[in-house]
């Protein structure tokens, strides 16, 4: 059986040069063996003609190319003062391109950093990007109000929390992803796509992969789902035009990643989160859902958990969780033009069947399967009805489309007012919210691939058998998901969703094999560390979405802030109200013009001449839908057949034909994530290849003094923690710095961590990443006198490290013992080779030393020769013959290397 791998894109470097008759842009692989070139016409004014020749093209065929076109269009024949092609930027790949009222406009990723790794997969946000328009001056066609346009689509900032990879579906979860590699053969070879000459064709391929059975591999491309791409619109005009390596789709939400340190043991923990780009906006002006089933706020939230130590997807171990937050899926909004700090809720159309709601829920079905969990956390006891509304609504919607469900399959509905209990002195918020999240766990599981330990298998937990979920011979798969609210979906949502993550985390440690119990404690480095993870993604999504940062942490529902946080939780009150009275206008038109919900065109109304953009998300207010759903069976037809599997990981026919499957060789650069990973080609140095930069639990949270128990699930004081100790300012002002997100908060310009092409001079593009980052936020950098203190402050006595201090050891007697060794070896030296007659006088005041070496006739002067087997004789002897000019006769294996040698170097 031929294993799988996802296929990695052939474009991860850009180069545009321009003509004045067209744009051409050259894209290559990272090693730089294999490149393609895009044509851009800019003769036409508001037309946009790409040409792609599908061809692969090598080094030297590019520089010859290029060298033509530079002869060609130059002004005189020969002239070398001026050049006919001219190189217009440097990239890292293709955001898309997008029109006005005038011709197209291009644009590029400049700059990018790298933010976490996933199994050798990168992951890197957006830093920079740069806007080139097509067309050339002497054919453009002016619009006063281009202009004006230009700036609004320039307020979506892409250098907050836009994130690619070149090899991994960010779009997808990691169960998905991995669930397609496991695909039978069988299936994958139904649908490999067939080769042309252009993509790479190998004479030896079939032959070859027949005669080596495991030495090839099945590239696997999956479509995106579109949901969580924010440029899908952009890329819409191409398409179905160029390869899909020019593909580049990125996402919009967060990403961070830390390291775990187990006893040395790395372990990586990764949160990553996905905004929806379907009824995407701003706080008080997107609320409920659409006639589609979409809703606000929409944020797929997914926490990864693997051993660093193994890179491997088939070989290492992978654990994930996931959960969504959203508004709640009915026609509801709230009326701001009052400029009230909470304005009152109004049902906006009555909904007797749950229309949204079952089209929403359906979706949910399709993508996560059963059972699907609310967690309803809005107030239900209420002076004047205000929130409650929401929750008798809700009800009622769940309610109705229970009774045509089969009830293993019901959607699970929990109520719990947060407000009230937080409140309440006598009950512990925390304390129920686990209670919820171990029964959450248990019903929907979570995925790892891999089968039970032996451990869990000699030693089982009581809770771990009570795990839902569904169970096979290689691993766990995540079935069903928890669905969270409140009205915002912000500080009470996030609280919520850490707590159901802290529990899901303890079982994802305890399946790989790294605690022996399914439980984890506050206050341990472990706990610590996610802790910050998530603030770090709570503070992102609510800038993104509300204005500000989180007002109301874990610590607040915890009861152990400072009574400093108080004045802080009003500021950033204060700040959300501000952004949702006077900026949040301007940014819902922004995302609706990058989106691509509003198009402009002559003859319409202006963006920012309309009224409401109510129509532009509820299309059924421009045009009546002919296919009703029914209102009964609200589900897609092929779902419950499935059931508790998600739809679209099932393997079938249709699935598969939203892949692209390609056969290819294990060495091949398109499936091999190793030479991607560590770049064996190239010169590199530690920190670009290991991530060494991202918080680190032993470095950032562990306690200076360790000697008793380094554990990182050991139960400590807060005045214990690595962060307390370090540095001079204050726990909670270090914490505030870390917090800021790479949206609030751009890193310095000076940090080494940015890739920029834009400084690029050669013709290879050597990609300056410097020290790569990974840190869940960045960190600001100080000065050097700052730098200094930090780096002493790390700088730890042995004594607080490993419990011993160098300076008294070794003791008096163990140092003459070595001093008499010293002097042994100095005499032993001076001794004549020839004559090993040593006479007893130097070795009088010293004790009698026995050998003690398993080599017994081994000594620095003499040695027994090697025994050399008889295949490596014959080998050797081979070589002199060969020498001779007397060739052995080739063997199977060595016409195989041949025909990998010639297939790499010529085809």
């Amino acid at each position: 059986m031929l294993p799988a791998a996802p296929i990695i894109s052939g474009i991860q470097k850009l180069i545009l040069y321009e003509t004045r008759a067209r744009y051409f842009l050259v894209g290559s692989n990272h090693a730089e063996t294999r490149y393609r070139v895009l044509k851009i016409d800019r003769t036409e004014p508001k037309d946009l003609v790409i040409i792609d020749d599908k061809h692969v093209y090598t080094q030297q065929e590019v520089r010859e190319l290029l060298g033509r076109l530079d002869l060609g269009n130059r002004t005189k024949m020969g002239q070398k003062g001026s050049s006919g092609l001219s190189r217009a930027v440097s990239a890292f790949g293709i955001v898309g391109f997008v029109q006005f009222l005038e011709g197209y406009y291009i644009v590029l990723i400049t700059k990018r950093r790298k933010m976490a790794d996933i199994g050798g997969h990168a992951i890197y946000k957006i830093e920079d990007t740069s806007m080139i328009y097509i067309p050339n001056d002497s054919v453009r066609v002016t619009h006063p109000d281009e202009a004006r346009y230009l700036r609004i689509f320039q307020n979506v900032d892409l250098s907050s929390n836009f994130y690619f990879s070149y090899s991994y579906d960010l779009s997808h979860s990691l169960q998905y992803n991995l669930t397609i590699l496991r695909m039978p053969a069988e299936m994958l070879k139904s649908e490999t796509a067939p080769h042309t000459r252009q993509e790479g064709f190998d004479i030896f391929e079939d032959e070859e992969l027949s005669n080596q059975g495991g030495s090839g591999v099945f590239g696997i491309c999956s479509e995106p789902y579109m949901k969580y791409v924010w440029n899908g619109e952009l890329l819409q005009n191409v398409r179905d035009v160029v390869h899909r390596d020019w593909l580049l789709y990125i996402i919009h939400g967060f990403c961070g990643q830390s390291k775990l340190l187990i006893y040395g043991r790395p372990v990586y923990v990764t949160l990553m989160a996905r905004r929806s780009s379907r009824f995407a906006g701003t706080r008080f002006l997107k609320r409920g859902a659409n006639c589609e089933g979409d809703v606000a706020n929409e944020v797929e939230t997914e926490q990864i958990v693997h051993d660093a130590s193994v890179m491997s997807f088939t070989a290492g171990s992978y654990s994930s969780y996931v959960q969504v937050r959203g508004s709640v899926p009915l026609y509801w909004s709230q009326d701001i033009s009052t400029m009230m700090p909470k304005p009152p809720i109004t049902l906006d159309q009555a909904d007797p069947f749950a229309y949204a709601a079952a089209i929403h829920f359906d979706k949910m079905l399709q993508r996560f399967g059963s059972p699907i969990i609310i967690l309803n956390l809005v107030k239900e006891r209420e002076k004047r009805k205000h929130e409650r509304i929401l929750s008798e609504e809700l009800v009622a919607a769940v309610t109705y489309l229970n009774q045509f469900l089969p009830p293993e399959h019901w959607i699970v509905y929990i109520p719990w007012d947060m407000a009230k209990y937080t409140k309440s002195k006598l009950c512990n918020v925390l304390d129920r919210l686990n209670v919820i999240a171990e029964s959450v766990v248990k019903k929907t599981g979570f995925f790892v691939n891999r089968p039970d330990p032996y451990c869990s298998v000699l030693r089982p937990d009581e809770k771990w058998n009570e795990l839902g979920g569904v169970v096979g011979q290689s691993g766990r798969l995540q079935t069903g998901v928890l669905r969270t609210n409140c009205v915002d979906c912000l500080d009470r949502t996030n609280t919520a969703q850490f707590m159901v993550g802290k529990c899901a985390l303890a079982y994802q440690l305890y399946s790989l094999g790294l605690i022996d119990k399914p439980n984890l404690q506050f206050d341990t480095d472990a706990v610590r560390l996610f802790e910050e993870l998530y603030e770090d993604h709570g503070d992102t999504l609510s800038l993104q979405y509300g204005g500000s940062q989180l007002v109301h942490r874990v610590k607040t529902y915890r009861k152990i802030a400072p009574w400093t946080q108080h004045s802080k939780d009003i500021m950033q009150t204060l700040s959300r109200y501000y952004s949702n009275a006077f900026s949040d206008a301007d940014r819902q038109d922004a995302i609706n013009l990058f989106l691509g919900v509003f198009r402009p065109a002559e003859g319409k109304p202006h963006l920012w001449e309309l009224p409401t953009d109510f129509y532009l998300h509820h299309k059924n207010t421009m045009g009546l839908d002919h296919a009703k759903r029914s209102y009964t069976f609200w589900w897609t037809p092929k779902v419950l057949e499935n059931l508790p599997l998600p739809l679209d990981e099932v393997h079938s026919s249709e699935n598969l034909k939203k892949m692209t499957i390609k056969k290819c060789n294990r060495s091949n650069d398109e499936t091999n994530i190793y030479n991607e990973f560590f770049r064996p080609y190239e010169l590199s140095n530690f920190d670009d290849t290991f991530c060494l930069a991202m918080t680190n639990s032993a470095r950032d949270f562990m306690p200076k003094s360790v000697a008793i128990d380094p554990s990182p699930f050991t139960v400590r004081k807060p005045d214990e923690t690595g962060k307390s100790v370090s540095g001079n300012k204050s726990n909670k002002e270090e914490t505030v710095l870390q917090r800021k997100t790479a949206a609030s908060a751009p890193p310095p310009h000076g940090e080494e961590a940015v890739s920029s092409s834009s400084e690029d001079d050669s013709g290879t593009d050597k990609e300056d990443e410097g020290s790569v980052s990974q840190r869940s936020t960045p960190v600001k950098n100080s000065d050097t006198g700052d730098n200094t203190k930090t780096s002493e402050n790390y700088m730890q006595s042995t004594k607080d490290s490993y419990g011993i201090n160098l300076s008294d050891v070794p003791s008096e007697n163990d140092l003459q013992i070595y001093t008499r060794f010293v002097h042994l070896g100095i005499c032993q030296q001076k001794q004549d080779k020839r004559t090993l007659h040593i006479s007893s006088k130097p070795f009088e005041s010293f004790a009698k030393l026995s050998c003690i070496s398993s080599f017994s006739h081994d000594n620095i002067y003499e040695v027994q020769p090697p025994k050399v087997d008889r295949k490596s004789v014959e080998i050797f002897t081979a070589h002199i013959q060969a020498g001779h000019g007397i060739m052995q006769p080739l063997g199977k294996e060595d016409m195989l290397m041949y025909r990998e040698y010639i297939r790499n170097r010529y085809m």
